[in-house]
């Protein structure tokens, strides 16, 4: 998640990374060398791209979904068991009554979960993206940053095994098809990662679709960085299609990557001109993160008017789409 602070602007960079190659280079080094560049330090790892043979993936097993829909109503499963990821973050497993059984998500879509206060308050509802992948039977997984005064974060988190969450769903939010785009870029921080992964995912478990992703992942320190292995296992096995560039707020003193907030310069060299064919764009932070990027969306079925750095860039709001 970013600070309260304004977005810092960073110097105008020296290199430009728009371009994925078409070739594999020579050398088989997989590190990547990052471009100095401002007067802030904004580093941007520009990495090389290689050819990886595509893993076939099983034919799926016909198994019963346990969510089918928002008129299905609430249903209750029981924390299996958690993993502390962070100081204020925490997988969470939470187990199907039926352990042949899928979640019935579709990429993109949505669960929402709910829960009423111990002293009879009004019910808090929260959205929540599950991290598992969608064939995975018998569980799915959460990844919940704890927010102060948060409720519902700070009730997951209170959750010990065999207790209860109410969820609903799933809603969908971006039905994705494989090579629906040429390139898709992922605007996301803090916990706005987990719709991300749930459509890179789902992209490269397919070896029908060839969209090229671009990640841009802002965050305040490098250990608020999460599913970073996931992310690198993908950037190390589809060098030439998925590439990640990593924002700190706080960096360490040997970080080389990006630091500072988001900012139009970044983007303007990451991202495809608006100008190319076939690209979607999707931003998903902080309320701070919006306003800045890509402005606000009004609801779940009202994406709002278009503004910020993207505008300012020459995107589209239908090139556009705010989770």
């Amino acid at each position: 998640m970013f600070s309260r602070h304004a977005f810092r602007c960073a110097q105008p960079l020296r290199q430009s990374a728009r371009q994925y190659s078409t070739e594999a280079p020579k050398s088989k080094s997989l590190a990547p060398v990052y471009a100095a560049v401002g007067a802030t330090g904004l580093g941007i790892g520009l990495y090389r791209y290689y050819s990886s043979g595509a893993t076939t993936a099983e034919a799926p097993k016909d198994r019963p979904k346990v969510f089918t829909g928002g008129d299905q109503g609430w249903i209750d499963l029981k924390l299996l068991d958690s993993e502390t990821l962070s100081h204020n973050t925490k997988r969470l497993r939470f187990e199907f009554p039926d352990k042949e059984a899928v979640s019935g998500l579709e990429v993109a879509s949505v669960l929402l979960t709910k829960f009423t206060p111990a002293e009879g308050e009004k019910a808090v509802i929260r959205p929540y993206t599950p991290t598992s992948d969608e064939e995975q039977p018998g569980y799915l997984e959460l990844v919940v940053k704890r927010y102060p005064n948060g409720p519902m974060s700070e009730h997951i988190h209170s959750l010990n095994p065999a207790q209860p969450l109410s969820f609903k769903g799933p809603f969908p939010k971006y039905p994705w098809e494989a090579n629906k785009h040429e390139h898709i870029c992922l605007i996301a921080g803090g916990t706005g990662i987990a719709p991300m992964w749930q459509l890179a995912r789902q992209i490269f478990k397919n070896p029908e679709d060839k969209t090229k992703v671009t990640l841009v992942f802002g965050n305040v320190t490098e250990e608020d960085i999460l599913l970073k292995k996931e992310l690198d296992e993908l950037e190390n096995t589809y060098p030439r299609r998925f590439k990640a560039f990593y924002v700190l707020d706080n960096p360490p003193k040997e970080w080389t990557g990006g630091k500072g907030f988001i900012t139009k310069e970044l983007l303007k060299t990451v991202l495809p001109e608006p100008k190319e064919e076939n690209i979607k764009i999707f931003v998903c932070g902080p309320p701070g993160m919006y306003k800045a990027i890509s402005g606000s969306k009004k609801s779940l079925k009202d994406q709002g008017e278009l503004s910020g750095i993207l505008k300012d860039l020459g995107y589209s709001a239908e090139q556009v789409f705010k989770f």
